[in-house]
C-alpha cells in the first residue's frame, strides 16, 4: 500500500497538479498508512471511521488550479456544476464546504467523490485503490479550470466581468505551459507486428499525458492491424497501457470489446470511414472550453447540446460536433466520423478531440496538439486576452 501512496503522490506533482511535498494519501490496508506524517492525518483518519473507503487523498492543488479551484468555489452558491462531459456523466456536482472538519467532509463525501474546502485543498476517496482518489483529484482540477475559463468568456460577451475575475483571468493565463513547438517523434509504422501496434499505442498514451492532452487518464487510443482494432481498455491510464490493450475484430466475432475503451464503437467506425488506421482521443482544455462557448440562448436544444446541438461550428477549420457514448441515435459513433473526412481532427462538444493518423500516431499526436494550440488562441482572441 505504502508504493501505491507513493506513485501516486508523485503523479500528481508529475502533471503539475500538486507542488512536491503537498499530496498526502492515506491507505487502509492491515492498519492505516500514510504517505508521509502531517498534522492534518488526525482529522482526516476520523474519515475512515465514517466513510467505506480503502484510500484518502487531500492536497492543495499547484497553481494556476489552486487559485481557479478556490474562486470557482467561493464564487459557487452551494455545489460547482461544471458543463463539462466528464463532470457531467461521472461527478455530477461538486459539494463546497467551508470547515476542515471531519463531520462536514463526510457529510459531503458520503454523496460525491470529492470535496473542496476554499483555503485548505481538495479531498477525494477511493474504495478499490488510490488511483480512484487521484482520478477524482484531477477531475476537479480539470472541472474548475474549464468552468473558470467558460464562465470568463460567457462574463466577457455580456461585458459583466469584475476586476477580480479579470486579475484571476490574467494570472491563470500568465501561468499556463507554453506548448512543444513539435511533439517529440513516435514509432514509425506501419507496424509489422502485434507487438510493433502495443508498443506504439504505449508510447503514444504516454506522451499524450506528458503533454497534458487528457484528464488524469481519461482519453483512449487505437490502431487498426489486420482485420482487428487494438484498443485501449476501459478505465486504463494512457500512461500504464502495457497490459491494458485489447484486440477486437472489426467484423465483431468476439467478445473482447466487453473490457476495451467505451468508445470502442466510434474507433471503428472511424477506421472503417476514413481508411485510417490510428485514432488517438484526448481532452485537450480549451478545445473543451471553447466547444462549449455558444451565444445562441435560445436555441431549442439549449438543454441538450452535449447530445443533439442543432449548429454547425468550426474553430478554424475543425468541426465541433455533439454526441454521447455508445450506439445510441446520438452516439459519438454516428457524430465523429462524419465530421472527420479530410480534417486534422474533430472537437466533441464538452468532451475533447478525436485525432487520426494513417500510417501510425505521429500524425494524430501532431494533430491533437496543433488542435489544442488553435484553440487556446482563438479561446485569447474571443477574451481580449
Amino acid at each position: 500500500m505504502k508504493q501505491l501512496l507513493d506513485k501516486y503522490a508523485r503523479k500528481l506533482v508529475a502533471a503539475g497538479l500538486a507542488n512536491e511535498g503537498a499530496p498526502l494519501l492515506g491507505g487502509l490496508d492491515v492498519e492505516l498508512l500514510w504517505n508521509r506524517p502531517d498534522p492534518a492525518c488526525a482529522e482526516l483518519e476520523k474519515l475512515f471511521q465514517g466513510l467505506a473507503i480503502n484510500s484518502l487523498l487531500f492536497a492543495q492543488p499547484a497553481e494556476p488550479y489552486r487559485s481557479l479551484v478556490d474562486y470557482v468555489a467561493l464564487h459557487a452558491a452551494g455545489p460547482i456544476r461544471p458543463g463539462d462531459s466528464e463532470t457531467r456523466t461521472f461527478m455530477h456536482e461538486i459539494p463546497v464546504i467551508q470547515a476542515f472538519t471531519a463531520e462536514e467532509m463526510i457529510t459531503a463525501l458520503k454523496r460525491r467523490r470529492s470535496v473542496i474546502i476554499p483555503g485548505h485543498g481538495i479531498v477525494t476517496w477511493g474504495t478499490v485503490s488510490p488511483e480512484q482518489a487521484f482520478v477524482s483529484f484531477s477531475s476537479v482540477c480539470f472541472a474548475c479550470f474549464v468552468k473558470f475559463f467558460a464562465d470568463y468568456l460567457t462574463h466577457a460577451r455580456a461585458g459583466r466581468i469584475s476586476e477580480e475575475e479579470r486579475r484571476m483571468f490574467q494570472a491563470a493565463v500568465a501561468r499556463l505551459t507554453p506548448f512543444p513547438q513539435e511533439p517529440a517523434s513516435l514509432m514509425a509504422g506501419p507496424f509489422a507486428s502485434e507487438a510493433q501496434v502495443r508498443r506504439a499505442l504505449s508510447e503514444a498514451g504516454r506522451l499524450t499525458v506528458e503533454y497534458g492532452l487528457v484528464d488524469s487518464f481519461f482519453g483512449n487510443i487505437s490502431y487498426r492491424f489486420g482485420n482487428s482494432l487494438y484498443i485501449s481498455q476501459t478505465g486504463s491510464s494512457l500512461d500504464e497501457l502495457e497490459g491494458c490493450i485489447d484486440p477486437c475484430p472489426l467484423d465483431g466475432s468476439s467478445c473482447t470489446a466487453i473490457t476495451a475503451s467505451s468508445e470502442f464503437v466510434a474507433h471503428r467506425e472511424l477506421v472503417l470511414c476514413t481508411g485510417m488506421n490510428a485514432v488517438l482521443h484526448g481532452h485537450p482544455k480549451f478545445a473543451v472550453v471553447l466547444s462549449m462557448d455558444c451565444d445562441r440562448r435560445h436555441c431549442g436544444a439549449r438543454e441538450a447540446c452535449h447530445t443533439r446541438c442543432p449548429e454547425k461550428r468550426l474553430v478554424g477549420d475543425v468541426p465541433i460536433v455533439s454526441g454521447e457514448v455508445g450506439t445510441g441515435p446520438y452516439g459519438l459513433c454516428h457524430t465523429v466520423p462524419a465530421a472527420m473526412a479530410e480534417r486534422q481532427g474533430v472537437i466533441v462538444y464538452g468532451h475533447g478531440v478525436f485525432t487520426m493518423g494513417r500510417r501510425d500516431f505521429n500524425e494524430a499526436l501532431a494533430n491533437l496538439l496543433a488542435v489544442e494550440r488553435m484553440c487556446r488562441e482563438e479561446y485569447l482572441r474571443r477574451a481580449g486576452g
